[in-house]
């Protein structure tokens, strides 16, 4: 392939379809076991990206232009433009995930502008994102979104959206979150003083009452932070990689949570 090509089979051609291109070379030893898993991957793949080879032998003013350092290096093109890239040979399942967060999906729009009608709307109703759902049951991040809507109502529904998000899958911290709330809501206080706590947190959530959640929640590590497997621990911590660091209660209570842990 000449520059000429180059243009047309890739630059032009990302207008239309995001085109992958792998930089190789015949005498590269990883080139040779990446190549025949991103071609398997192209054709299975064929609805969603095409695949360019560029022997950087034969093409050395477009190693050049790309700054290739080494090989293999695959590039994602997309209207024109490189939006990803990795070097080496990853594994199969490496690049399923790699292609999953970096090619553009119309879907993935459709999804934040269905949440943000959610966020924003006076009560929470999730049937615009259950019909989502349904439509594209292969997109994680919609069934973990809708778990996080339904885990305080329907835990057992919430866990079972989630159940394929294990370990190493890149929404496996925010999966287990999900997971925790639900061991919450299935919580029995029989007495406990701390039961009791995470009851009255687990009722200041189901009212959108976060503050009143979390300052329960903090109570119940004061009492006792191992208390069923360091629950109250576990719940302070998902509470605040839900909402994020630059949240005004992960701001005002994460450091009263600290003293009551030590």
């Amino acid at each position: 392939m000449d520059a000429l090509n180059f243009q047309q089979d890739v630059i032009e051609r990302s207008f239309d379809k995001p085109v992958l291109v792998d930089f190789w070379a015949p005498w590269c030893g990883p080139c040779r076991v990446l190549g025949p898993t991103i071609e398997q991957l192209a054709g299975e793949q064929s609805d969603r990206w095409e695949l360019v080879k560029v022997n950087t032998e034969e093409e050395e003013d477009l190693a050049r232009d790309y700054r290739i350092m080494s090989i293999p290096n695959v590039k994602l093109f997309y209207r024109g433009e490189v939006i990803g890239e990795f070097a080496g040979a990853l594994p199969r399942a490496s690049i399923i995930r790699w292609l999953d967060e970096h090619l553009p999906d119309d879907r993935k729009e459709e999804l934040e502008r269905i949440l943000f009608e959610i966020q924003n709307a006076e009560m929470i109703d999730a049937t615009s994102l259950e019909q989502f759902v349904a439509s594209n049951p292969d997109m994680p991040e919609a069934r973990l979104e809708l778990a996080r809507l339904l885990v305080l109502s329907e835990p057992t529904r919430a866990k079972e959206l989630v159940e394929d998000i294990k370990l190493g899958h890149p929404l496996f911290e925010s999966a287990e979150d999900v997971r925790l709330l639900a061991e919450l809501n299935e919580l029995e206080a029989n007495g406990n003083p701390v039961g009791l706590e995470l009851i009255k947190a687990r009722e200041a959530l189901e009212n959108q009452e976060n503050e009143a959640a979390i300052e329960a929640i903090i109570k119940a590590v004061g009492i006792d932070k191992s208390y069923q497997d360091d629950l109250p621990r576990r719940l302070a911590i998902a509470l605040f990689h839900g909402w994020g660091p630059q949240h005004e209660l992960t701001k005002q209570y994460r450091w009263q949570f600290d003293m009551a842990l030590y």
